[in-house]
């Protein structure tokens, strides 16, 4: 049997290398490789067996009509995620399949399959006015129709969330797409005036799901373990409910933070989770 990619005969994973005369630790999951041994079977037991034919036609039929073509793009390890609503496809795509009306970031499309209707979404008059004093804006598009649309963001890293009855304040810059059924608006953080450097963020509240994006791999902090700060600008979202103070420090702009100058740090408590991504990337909108 030739070197190719099959279906993980440990079941684990969705595919795994098969060198020619050997399974490999070499794996693929939503189109991403990755590294995972194959567990050798316990003494008396059948050892894993080779690919067969049946499986060289599952694993084709993963990918796409190849008309002929072979090579790691089109082996299956890079096929389409399917499902209803909303499916990573790796960590920087998401394909939301269609089954209700969303909202997403205007010129996040990068490909679609189906019929599909694309319309400039306004924001009324009150968010419009807001964007223009604070810098804080949402530019979307509602999406509806029937079919499958692939939404991306400059390459960022996508991050699926879901809300149930529930509300995350995120900054408009890291919003991707959004169940068209969930409120959103423009806010000032609390705890925070313009003297002290305000900071405005976009709100989502009630049921439904929202995609965010971050700039490389972000950690989630639990805000009830101990008092949290985390830079403004490395800021991505945060649990609506959580207490929040926001401060300027002219003097330790240089020292604790990765900017120079004046610092804006934000405070929360309570029980709740803070997202912070590794990177400044100019992702808080603060006036003073």
């Amino acid at each position: 049997m030739t070197a190719a990619w099959h279906p993980d005969p440990s079941g684990r994973h969705d595919l795994r290398y098969w060198d020619g005369s050997a399974w490999t630790d070499h794996v693929a999951d939503d189109g991403e490789m990755s590294v995972s041994p194959l567990d050798v079977p316990p003494e008396g037991e059948a050892p894993v067996a080779p690919p067969g034919p049946a499986d060289e036609q599952s694993a084709a039929s993963k990918g796409t009509g190849t008309g002929g073509i072979s090579g790691e793009l089109i082996d299956g390890r890079y096929r389409e995620i399917s499902g209803p609503g909303p499916q990573r496809q790796n960590t920087r795509l998401l394909r939301v399949r269609i089954t209700e009306p969303f909202l997403a970031r205007q010129g996040s499309m990068v490909a679609y399959q189906g019929n599909v209707n694309f319309a400039y979404q306004g924001s009324g008059a009150s968010k419009f006015l807001k964007k223009a004093f604070t810098g804080e804006g949402l530019p979307l598009m509602r999406v509806e129709g029937q079919g499958d649309v692939f939404l991306a963001d400059r390459g960022l890293q996508v991050h699926l969330l879901h809300l149930d009855n529930s509300g995350l304040s995120v900054n408009g810059n890291r919003v991707l797409a959004f169940s068209a059924g969930l409120d959103w608006n423009v806010e000032r953080v609390r705890g925070g005036s313009i003297a002290a450097g305000g900071l405005f963020n976009t709100t989502l509240r009630g049921t439904g799901w929202v995609a965010i994006t971050t700039d490389g791999a972000p950690v989630v902090l639990d805000a009830g373990e101990a008092p949290t700060f985390a830079d403004a600008n490395a800021l991505v979202a945060w649990s609506l409910h959580l207490q929040t103070t926001l401060r300027s420090t002219f003097t330790a702009g240089s020292m604790i933070g990765r900017g120079s100058g004046e610092a804006f740090q934000v405070s929360f408590a309570g029980q709740g989770f803070v997202i912070v991504q590794p990177s400044e990337g100019g992702v808080a909108q603060h006036s003073h």
